[in-house]
């Protein structure tokens, strides 16, 4: 940001403490019946009760995603926007290398009818997609749930399993290793081919390489972020008049 930049921030910056100051003064002569802004008590990792999340320097989470109670990301992982991980009546552990993409949920269960206790665990290189719900299940290493799928307590997903989109598989099943299962209830469909297996593990890599890209645009400083909104607009106007 250049000098003329830095001028127009700082105007800019004066201007708004004015407004806000005229606003707390509006606010005390109204008294009772002031607007009152009520601040976001959104936090990406949040203590409950005596747990606190354990989440790796090497992982990403995304500002809107929420990290709850005893809950442990790995090496690697990254946990997309709008995330809720909330290990508050058990536990989350989720491997390294693992993306749980956007919207999904992540839950526990403290017991149900048989009298288990459900902790949710999530292995190595798993992909879970975009908006699925996972809820007292073990999903292992290198497995993938479908976009939308829905795992209920004590779901079990083997390695290299797959839970087809919008699945709903219902209360402890178990998903051998290397089939594909879908449908409501979800069922087998199928044995995964050779490919499709390779595709599992290059899916999880590819993630991680891409929360690195989003980690360090979501860790930019303010001024880095208005250069380079200047530079863009300079090449842009460069584009039209060539």
């Amino acid at each position: 940001m250049g000098t003329l930049g830095k001028a127009i921030y700082t105007v800019g910056f004066w201007i708004r403490e004015t407004g806000q100051a005229i606003d707390r003064l509006g606010s005390r002569l109204q008294g009772n019946y002031y607007f009152q802004e009520q601040l976001s008590r959104h936090r990406t990792l949040m203590n409950i009760f005596d747990k606190a999340p354990a989440v790796d320097k090497d992982a990403f989470v995304a500002p809107s995603a929420s990290i709850i109670g005893d809950v442990q990301v790995g090496r690697g992982s990254s946990i997309w926007y709008g995330c809720v991980l909330r290990g508050d009546v058990n536990s989350i552990s989720v491997g390294s290398g693992t993306n749980i993409q956007d919207n999904s949920l992540v839950h526990v269960a403290k017991s149900n009818l048989s009298g288990k206790v459900l902790p949710t665990i999530i292995g190595d290189n798993v992909t879970v997609g975009h908006s699925a719900v996972i809820h007292g299940c073990t999903v292992e290493d290198e497995a993938f749930v479908g976009m939308g799928a829905t795992l209920l307590d004590g779901v079990v997903v083997e390695k290299h399993g797959m839970v087809a989109a919008g699945a709903l598989v219902r209360q402890n099943t178990r998903i051998p290793a290397g089939e594909v299962w879908g449908g409501n209830p979800a069922r087998f469909l199928r044995k995964l081919t050779d490919e499709e297996i390779a595709f599992i593990s290059q899916s999880a890599t590819n993630y991680t390489n891409l929360a690195q890209v989003h980690a360090a645009e979501n860790a930019k400083p303010f001024d880095e972020i208005e250069f380079e909104k200047v530079l863009r607009k300079k090449f842009a106007h460069r584009d039209e008049e060539s």
